[in-house]
């Protein structure tokens, strides 16, 4: 009765015109961003960052409007996927397997009607599980101490890869790369400048914001001038909507298939570092291994649509509940909403519920707003977003670079924070280059103060007796997962990777058949 009481009080809080509205415009644009091929959730949460500190929104707001884009992203990343063969980010490469066969057989209004129904019910049975599952997460996390909350830390550094990369040395190196940029400013125990080289503008560290969104969406300009692309109008290809909704047969069909990939996929979300890939790919293995007794799947069958679309957003869901309850991202999107959340002096993890539960409730109630809105919004107005994929990136890159010039400028007035998420662009696209990702150097510029301030606490406390790392049962526990979680990528990452092209070279070649 307590959460069902929070949650009302949470309504209370999001069903204003203000925030109502924040969800609408974030929702909205969580789609176009979603929708554009390469720019995906984070990309879209880090653009949209400036614009919301700019306005000078609070807390609660802030985050219903960059949740709702969270949102909106993943349930526009489908439109590219089904009809151009591109996903839209990572976890939608599952959903082009079967949504691009049935647009080109003349249901592509129906496959993105769909996909929208599914990418419902996995967002809403996965804010159901935010809700059961966050609070008890946070009765356990109270009993840290700070040599567990360190190793929860390493924890979370050594999911970072997730189980959608192989080379985790690579994400080691970004993770450390991360630390150090965590290191720079004055010790705050000491009173050393620490790689500062003199320039005061450094003493208080670097800002969270700078570094997101040079690292996310300066480095997306910067790819973009290298490569010059013609526009996203050569790749258009005239496709026939259809009907825009599915029958009540297809629903009935797909309904089972929605609800097992949407929990398949929380449960992956909430796992730190699998997010949305993971989500999706299970999903759509499962579905395939219990219900394909004909071959149909990656032919156009619509329980491959419903599968991963419902899994995918499900995980979206799920990664929030490590980032609220245990201040640890689960995904790199949460990273960037984490960031977000310290920016406004708010500290994520077992005393937010106790400390903002306004904050909390108010998100998790604007979350069930936002994801009728999105439904809503993507099936009448599937041919208006559709119509996105027209806009030629040489129109979209220089309003990106806008919006984070003027945005960074208008929250601190600085012309070095300029010059340095310049820097930090430039970072982004040497380390996209180098196939490094960007997330662990997020999360360790975000967690590494507070890992080394729990490591000096728990060693202090100890009188410098380094076994106090060792010294819980919960340690154990949390470093062997640790373990498991850095070396686990390397086999399971390998075999998802190989089964995914597998999937898509099988489909492709099938499409070529067709051709001849």
């Amino acid at each position: 009765m307590d959460t069902l009481s929070h949650l009302a009080d949470g309504f209370a809080i999001a069903i204003t015109w203000q925030n109502l509205a924040l969800a609408l415009l974030g929702a909205a644009l969580g789609t176009v961003m979603g929708a554009l091929p390469g720019l995906g959730p984070s990309n879209g949460v880090a653009i949209l960052i400036p614009l919301a500190f700019t306005l000078g929104l609070g807390a609660t707001p802030a985050l219903i409007l960059l949740t709702s884009v969270y949102y909106g992203a993943m349930y526009g990343g489908r439109i590219s996927s089904i009809l151009l063969n591109i996903p839209g980010d990572e976890p939608a490469v599952m959903t082009c397997l079967d949504g691009y066969p049935m647009a080109k057989s003349g249901r592509a209004g129906e496959a993105l009607s769909l996909s929208g129904i599914a990418s419902f019910v996995g967002s809403f049975i996965a804010t159901w599980g935010l809700i059961l599952l966050a609070p008890q997460l946070v009765k356990i996390a109270l009993l840290f101490g700070p040599d567990e909350y360190f190793a929860l830390f390493a924890l979370a550094f050594a999911t970072l890869g997730g189980v959608s990369s192989t080379n985790q040395a690579k994400s080691a190196f970004a993770a450390a790369l991360g630390l150090g940029l965590a290191m720079v400013g004055v010790d705050t125990q000491t009173g050393v400048p620490r790689f500062t080289f003199g320039e005061v503008h450094l003493y208080d560290g670097i800002d969270f914001l700078v570094a997101i969104v040079g690292l996310f969406a300066l480095s997306e300009v910067f790819v973009f001038l290298e490569h010059r692309h013609g526009g996203s109008d050569a790749a258009h290809k005239s496709m026939v909507i259809g009907r825009l909704t599915p029958s009540a047969k297809t629903l009935a069909k797909t309904a089972p298939t929605m609800l097992r990939s949407s929990v398949l996929g929380f449960i992956a979300g909430v796992l730190p570092g699998a997010g949305g890939a993971l989500g999706a790919f299970l999903s759509y293995s499962m579905e395939k291994k219990l219900v394909d007794r004909e071959g149909t799947f990656g032919k156009g069958d619509p329980r491959g649509i419903a599968a991963p679309e419902a899994g995918n957003n499900a995980a979206a869901g799920g990664a929030l509940v490590p980032m609220l309850a245990l201040g640890v991202p689960g995904s790199g999107t949460t990273a960037v909403l984490l960031a977000v959340l310290l920016s406004l002096n708010i500290t994520p993890g077992p005393l937010l519920f106790t400390k903002n539960p306004d904050v909390v409730w108010g998100l998790i109630a604007a979350l069930f707003i936002a994801n009728f809105m999105l439904l809503a919004l993507n099936i009448p107005m599937v041919g208006l977003f559709s119509r996105l994929l027209l806009i030629p990136p040489r129109i979209l890159m220089p309003a990106v670079a806008m919006v984070s010039f003027v945005g960074i400028y208008g929250i601190s007035g600085s012309p070095f924070d300029l010059y340095l998420m310049v820097g930090f662009g430039v970072m982004g696209w040497a380390l996209r280059k180098l196939d490094v990702p960007l997330v662990p150097v997020i999360l360790g510029t975000l967690l590494g103060n507070q890992m080394e301030n729990n490591l000096r606490r728990a060693v202090t406390i100890s009188n410098g007796d380094w076994g106090v790392l060792l010294s819980s049962p919960l340690d154990w526990i949390l470093w062997g997962i640790a373990i498991v979680g850095f070396i686990l990528p390397m086999v399971v990452g390998k075999m998802m990777q190989n089964r995914m092209a597998a999937a898509r070279h099988g489909e492709q070649g099938e499409e070529m058949d067709e051709t001849d």
